[in-house]
C-alpha cells in the first residue's frame, strides 16, 4: 500500500520546522501502509498537545479528547468495535503527567490498542515547562534553577504493571521506528511505544545530536520475553549515567485483552455497535430501576 493514501490535502500543519513530529508522522504512515491497514480500518485517538495534533494530519477516523484522558475513549472504541485498529497518540506531558492515572490503569486492563508517546522531555504546546520526563538540572523559563525531581520512567512502570508490549525508538531513525511500530500494532494487547523526539524550539538540550549520542540499539542478546531482564534495560540511562536503550524491551503473550474479558463477547463476537437494541429488554431494565 502506498503511504500517500494517508495524506491529508491542504492540512495546515502547526509544528515548527525541524520538529521530530514530522518524522514520526512519516514513519507511522509507512508502518500502516506496510501492514495494509487503510484509513477505513483505523481510529487515531489523542488528547492535547503538539503530539495530539498528529491524528489531524493523517487520514483516518479520529477522536480528539481531553488532556491526558485519551486512553479511556480509545479503550471504549476498541471495546465497541474490536475489528478496528485503535492507536492512541500522546506526548510525554499529556500521557505521563495529566494522564498518569489513565496510563497506569489502561495497562492493567490490557485493551488491544497501541499507545504511541512522543517524548521530547518538555511541554512544547504551553511554551517550555519541564515535563515528567525532563532530566535533572534541565533549566526552563519556569524551572530557572533546574529540575530537581527524578524523571518519570514510563518503560519501567509499564513493565512492572504488566504491559504486554513495551518498546522505545527514536525519531531520528525512521527504519527503526517503522519496524517497532509495525510490531506494536500487530501485537495483541496493550502496546506502549515511547519515541524520543527533539523539540527544536523549547528544548535546546535534548536535541537530535543529544539523542544520537545518548542512546543505543539493543542487539539480539536481549530477550524481550524475560521480564526482569526487560526491567533492567528500562532502568538504564534514567539515572543520568549510561545511555538509553532503544528497541523492544518486553513482550508478554497469551494475556487476555480487555475486550476478551467482557461478558458481552463471551457467547457473541458481534461488535456492540452492530447489535440491535432490544427495546422491551431496555424498558424492563429502566422500569426495574424506577422502583429503587
Amino acid at each position: 500500500m502506498d503511504p500517500e493514501i494517508f495524506e491529508m490535502e491542504n492540512a495546515d500543519i502547526a509544528w515548527c520546522p525541524g520538529c521530530g513530529d514530522f518524522l514520526i508522522l512519516k514513519a507511522l504512515k509507512q508502518a500502516l501502509a506496510d501492514l495494509e491497514l487503510g484509513p477505513e480500518k483505523l481510529v487515531l485517538v489523542s488528547g492535547i498537545g503538539q503530539a495530539g495534533k498528529l491524528p489531524h494530519y493523517l487520514k483516518s477516523n479520529v477522536f480528539n479528547g481531553l488532556h491526558g484522558r485519551s486512553l479511556s475513549p480509545a479503550t471504549g472504541i476498541k471495546a465497541s468495535n474490536p475489528d478496528m485498529v485503535v492507536i492512541d497518540v500522546s506526548g510525554d506531558g499529556c500521557m505521563y503527567g495529566e494522564g498518569g492515572n489513565h496510563f497506569m490503569h489502561t495497562i492493567r486492563r490490557n485493551p488491544d490498542i497501541t499507545n504511541i508517546v512522543l517524548n521530547n522531555m518538555v511541554y512544547g504546546l504551553t511554551k517550555g515547562q519541564a515535563s515528567p520526563t525532563s532530566q535533572i538540572d534541565f533549566k526552563t523559563p519556569f524551572q530557572v534553577d533546574g529540575v530537581f525531581e527524578e524523571p518519570f520512567n514510563p518503560l519501567a512502570v509499564a513493565i512492572t504493571l504488566g504491559a504486554s508490549f513495551v518498546a522505545r525508538t527514536f525519531a531520528g531513525d525512521i527504519p527503526h521506528m517503522v519496524e517497532v511500530l509495525k510490531k506494536a500494532i500487530e501485537h495483541k494487547g496493550y502496546s506502549l511505544v515511547d519515541i524520543f523526539q527533539p523539540c527544536v524550539t523549547f528544548n535546546k538540550v535534548n536535541t537530535f545530536t543529544w539523542f544520537k549520542e545518548n542512546t543505543y540499539l539493543m542487539d539480539d542478546t536481549h530477550n524481550p520475553y524475560l521480564k526482569i531482564e526487560a526491567l533492567k534495560r528500562a532502568l538504564e540511562g534514567n539515572d543520568g549515567e549510561g545511555k538509553f536503550p532503544l528497541g523492544i524491551f518486553y513482550i508478554k503473550k497469551g494475556h487476555p485483552t480487555f475486550e476478551e474479558n467482557l461478558s458481552v463477547y463471551k457467547k457473541d463476537k458481534t461488535p456492540l455497535f452492530r447489535r440491535k437494541v432490544d427495546k422491551n429488554k431496555l424498558k424492563n431494565l429502566i422500569d426495574s430501576k424506577r422502583g429503587l
